[in-house]
């Protein structure tokens, strides 16, 4: 019996390693170059998106808009939308897209770069799926999912963006990401 509850207080005392986002370097919708430091001691939600985008994109927009405007206040909470369609979602249709939506663009930046740097961040970087797919809806596959990024840089959560209650979930645990922060 004593060895089990050893093993137990072992096991608690481990050092939980996160896949650490790798270092990227892309243009948001002011044309200002946004990088990991952008969010150095940040707490954030990154996306995949295309403002073409005939299904689940407008769904995605207006639940992380839902996310937005809790913590729009809050310094420690950005966001970040990635485009897979840099060619129609050129850095001004993303700066009138932004404007449109009524975000400031300091918390939530729209990004813009090379097709294959993204497709490449979403995949290797943020393990989401982004990539051109002549049979897919507008002609792009990707993940409708929310990304929760902590201030390490380190995955914290994956959420449906297209389902209300796993986006209230992904609202929770920011909250309670936060919480550790200040820890």
């Amino acid at each position: 019996m004593g060895n089990h509850t050893e093993e137990v207080s072992k096991s608690q005392t481990k050092v939980i390693n996160y896949f650490k986002v790798p270092d990227f370097s892309l243009t948001n919708q002011d044309r200002i170059t946004i990088n990991n430091d952008s969010f150095k001691n940040k707490i954030y939600i990154a996306d995949f998106i295309f403002l073409k985008c005939p299904t689940i994109c407008p769904i995605m927009n207006q639940q992380l808009k839902r996310v937005y405007d809790v913590f729009k206040d809050n310094a420690a909470v950005l966001f970040v939308s990635h485009t897979i369609d840099p060619e129609n979602d050129s850095i001004p249709v993303l700066k009138a897209y932004s404007d449109q939506l009524g975000v400031d663009s300091k918390k939530w930046h729209f990004l813009h770069g090379e097709k294959k740097d993204i497709y490449q961040l979403a995949e290797k970087g943020y393990f989401s799926q982004a990539y051109e797919n002549v049979n897919a809806p507008g002609g792009y596959a990707h993940s409708g999912a929310f990304i929760l990024v902590d201030k390490n840089r380190h995955l914290r959560g994956v959420y449906d963006g297209t389902n209300s209650a796993d986006v209230d979930r992904l609202i929770k645990e920011i909250v309670i990401l936060l919480q550790e922060k200040s820890n």
